[in-house]
């Protein structure tokens, strides 16, 4: 590929050139028979869109809230693991991107660079994501850590009580890292994998698994920041969100890396938003490329998007850089959209923009 990368995926064969194979595995492979992870970026084909005509976008705000908290476009940077593996300035290198884009980063808490590293390294709004472990004072720890640090809300990942089975890193026999954000509160020594076990900290076994509906109640408990559910993809999950009082939730299939077979996000987007009814905003994940998808996501519901991948593509082939274009490329793309799609402003754009594969089309007027 020569010159500069005119559209995001190309940024995915610039960080395949670029990283060692193992970490490109890492990075782009998806669980199982990677069905779910091909159906995540395809599904978006079966949505069109329905443009209006004659309306004036001489200007196109894309500006929203997520939170409360403003922001340029709605794309957020998700939680996603060891930046270093992508580029030597990791999470710092992707946090100040999107700081320069005047976006949101959720850190992962598989980041290669501390809570406090990447607090320190610009100033900007971001979350951070979580787990939680049976010694339940590991999880306050990094959470009440990112409290102190600014951070200003914590995405609780509640699809993995177990990791799922990602056949690239059982094959590569994945060496990991140390984990930063666990230095001193476990033993975090490098381990080589066996297969059952893809990372040092053994979430198989560190990981409650008896996590229920219950927890987010203490998890409540230790924070004054809000939390949100990642991971949702039923209405009658997202009924029960609510109920227990989360301040959001994400759709997302863990970037089809935990169940495979488990639908693409933007299948059930509609589903959880229409169970949801406005209660709590509603993010989404899973397989944007490009701002169509973004657009489409919008008018399915969502109140911004997160990308995972895409960042860390960016990242591998062009630091800090490349996280920053990918970003822009997308808002640029979603501008342009909204422009072709007369909505002017976010508010503008409405179900009766898209049209999904299996719906008939709307009477003429």
């Amino acid at each position: 590929m020569e010159g500069e990368p005119v559209n995001v995926n190309e940024f995915q064969e610039l960080a395949r050139q670029a990283l060692p194979k193992i970490y490109y595995d890492y990075y782009s492979g998806g669980a199982e028979d990677e069905y779910t992870l091909k159906q995540n970026v395809e599904a978006f084909q079966g949505i069109t869109i329905r443009p209006r005509i004659l309306v004036d976008i001489s200007r196109i705000d894309l500006s929203t809230t997520v939170l409360g908290y403003k922001i340029s476009a709605p794309i957020l940077i998700a939680p996603s693991a060891k930046h270093k593996w992508a580029h030597p300035e990791g999470e710092v290198a992707t946090a100040r991107a999107a700081a320069a884009c005047d976006t949101i980063m959720i850190l992962s808490y598989r980041s290669t660079c501390t809570i406090e590293e990447v607090a320190s390294s610009c100033n900007a709004v971001r979350f951070f994501q979580c787990y939680v472990y049976k010694r339940r004072d590991i999880s306050a720890n990094l959470v009440q850590r990112a409290e102190r640090c600014g951070y200003k809300a914590i995405v609780l990942t509640v699809d993995s009580p177990r990791l799922g089975r990602r056949e690239k890193d059982i094959k590569n026999k994945m060496v990991n890292p140390q984990l930063k954000n666990f230095e001193g509160l476990v033993s975090t020594q490098v381990s080589t994998d066996d297969g059952s076990n893809i990372e040092a900290f053994d979430a198989n076994t560190a990981f409650d698994a008896s996590l229920s509906w219950k927890d987010i109640g203490w998890l409540r408990s230790i924070t004054n920041l809000p939390v949100l559910l990642k991971g949702v993809l039923t209405h009658e999950d997202a009924i029960k969100a609510v109920e227990v009082g989360v301040d959001g939730i994400v759709v997302s299939n863990h970037g089809a890396r935990q169940l495979d077979y488990v639908p693409p996000s933007i299948s059930v987007l509609e589903e959880v938003v229409g169970a949801v009814k406005g209660k709590v905003p509603v993010l989404f994940d899973g397989g944007i490329r490009g701002g169509t998808d973004v657009f489409k996501a919008l008018a399915l519901g969502a109140q911004a998007v997160l990308i995972g991948r895409p960042a860390v593509y960016g990242l591998a082939a062009k630091g800090e850089y490349g996280v920053k274009r990918v970003i822009e490329m997308l808002r640029d793309e979603l501008e342009l959209t909204m422009a072709l799609s007369g909505c002017p402003t976010l508010n503008h754009i409405s179900r009766k923009h898209v049209r999904t594969k299996h719906e008939r089309p709307r009477s003429m007027l």
